[in-house]
């Protein structure tokens, strides 16, 4: 698929199909950071079915290269970064890391994993951003290393506000696969919602959280 937008229709198709992304609007998850969700996703689960996990690495590839064309190495987050990062470094043929949340504590006290060059331009891999919390976490640790890291790429984000706004402030560009826009809309469409159902599922994603509270 060369369009964007249908590749990210095709990936929403995917993720809701494995029931890799759950829309519950009634009956809302609870997220670790204790934030009330009618959504929840668990994109690891691609990982299991063959078609899906290859359209995503064929298309994630090509949206790292279109995007940083100047990319040398990929480094994925641990632990759901890591998969995806290897298949699309195997897809690209680049030198392929990751890096952890902190420091071992033990043998050489790595955080990042690889043999990644002092030189390389890095593209870091998640599967998922919501806050962008955790991802800019990796993103610090790894200039904070001394790895110029050139932007990221994720299969799939929630689009908040804040978290565009923390990419920027760290000046760290990132794209994603597919959105929360193209899922909602996807989702109606097929008949998966209703309309009040968007609306509970707009109203999150406006102010996630105090959403339910």
């Amino acid at each position: 698929m060369n369009n964007q937008s249908e590749v990210a229709s095709k990936i929403a198709e995917y993720l809701l199909e494995i029931h890799a992304i759950q829309l519950q609007p009634e009956n809302p998850f609870t997220w670790a950071s204790g934030w009330k969700s009618p959504i929840y996703s668990d994109n690891r689960l691609s990982l299991s079915h063959p078609v899906v996990r290859n359209f995503i690495k064929k298309e994630m590839a090509k949206m790292v290269l279109a995007n940083y064309p100047e990319v040398t190495a990929i480094v994925g987050v641990a632990t759901a970064g890591i998969a995806p990062g290897a298949l699309i470094a195997d897809e690209m043929q680049l030198p392929f890391g990751y890096v952890r949340s902190e420091p071992k504590k033990h043998g050489m006290g790595k955080q990042l994993e690889g043999d990644i060059a002092a030189n390389a331009k890095v593209v870091v891999i998640e599967d998922l951003v919501s806050t962008g919390k955790s991802s800019l976490q990796a993103v610090n640790s790894l200039r904070e290393n001394g790895v110029e890291v050139i932007g990221l790429a994720c299969i799939f984000t929630y689009g908040f506000d804040a978290a565009q706004q923390a990419f920027d402030a760290a000046q760290c560009p990132y794209v994603s696969l597919s959105n929360y826009d193209v899922l909602i809309q996807l989702a109606a469409q097929n008949g998966l919602i209703q309309q009040t159902q968007s609306k509970v599922l707009s109203d999150w994603r406006a102010n996630p959280s105090t959403w339910g509270q």
